[in-house]
């Protein structure tokens, strides 16, 4: 069953695209919800982006005329392309209506990504330790280094599938600093991380990103790529700050 808030629906303000209602950024099942919804619906319009481009394909172009002096009548081939044509929109519409049944039933995804689901993302929904679900107050007081950031580097590592990147922070949310004079306690303004590319395909320099780093680890068990991913989980993890402060790791 969808997630209500103060009587709207979570599945169908993703659908209408609507702004979310008053104190929904405050709700963490809501903003769950409405985020898998969200990639759901990503998911679905870059399927029916292809269809819509299969079906607008025009016929080919009739062969030229053997040289024998008796050819085959065209009627069949233009039959033959109408089937397929055919089958090809069953398919689609086949297609489209278990996409819609999944969304419709709640169903929700992972994100990443996605090809670049919001150009990139590769966000997933839950860390490695534990299932916790990134931006929960659980996984915020677990961890140590949650920030958003610049990709100022992306290079391959020569004859691997890695990538070593340069993020330059622009928005640290932990570890919260009290004091802007103290020391030690201030992550560096540059952080360089090394990952799979599988982890983050298609990030270049430039990319605005948002890293969650656990406590005792040095590489982020979650990245999202892409302005839009990014709004999403920051709303996750400014609503559930207050509560993490109040909770310890265990």
């Amino acid at each position: 069953m969808s997630t209500e808030h103060d009587g709207a629906d979570a599945l169908m303000t993703a659908i209408t695209g609507e702004p979310l209602p008053p104190g929904a950024h405050e709700d963490a099942a809501f903003l769950a919800e409405h985020r898998a919804a969200e990639a759901d619906l990503a998911v679905l319009r870059e399927q029916l982006g292809l269809i819509g481009h299969a079906l607008a394909e025009p016929p080919p172009a009739p062969e030229p005329a053997p040289a024998l002096p008796v050819r085959p009548s065209p009627r069949p081939r233009r039959r033959a392309f109408s089937l397929a044509l055919g089958g090809l929109a069953v398919a689609a519409a086949a297609s489209v209506m278990a996409g819609m049944g999944w969304l419709m039933s709640g169903g929700g995804t992972g994100a990443a990504d996605s090809s670049g689901l919001d150009a990139g993302s590769s966000a997933e929904k839950q860390s490695d330790a534990g299932g916790v679900a990134f931006g929960s107050a659980r996984y915020l007081a677990c961890s140590r280094l949650v920030a958003e950031g610049e990709a100022t580097a992306v290079e391959r590592l020569p004859g691997t599938t890695t990538l070593r990147i340069t993020l330059s922070l622009t928005r640290v949310y932990l570890p919260e600093v009290p004091d802007e004079d103290a020391k030690g306690s201030k992550p560096d303004e540059e952080q360089v991380f090394v990952v799979d590319e599988n982890v983050v395909p298609g990030i270049r320099a430039g990319d605005p990103v948002l890293v969650g780093v656990p406590r005792g680890v040095d590489q982020p068990d979650f990245w999202a790529v892409g302005e839009r991913q990014i709004a999403l989980e920051r709303a996750m993890v400014t609503a559930s700050l207050p509560e993490a402060r109040e909770l310890t790791c265990g």
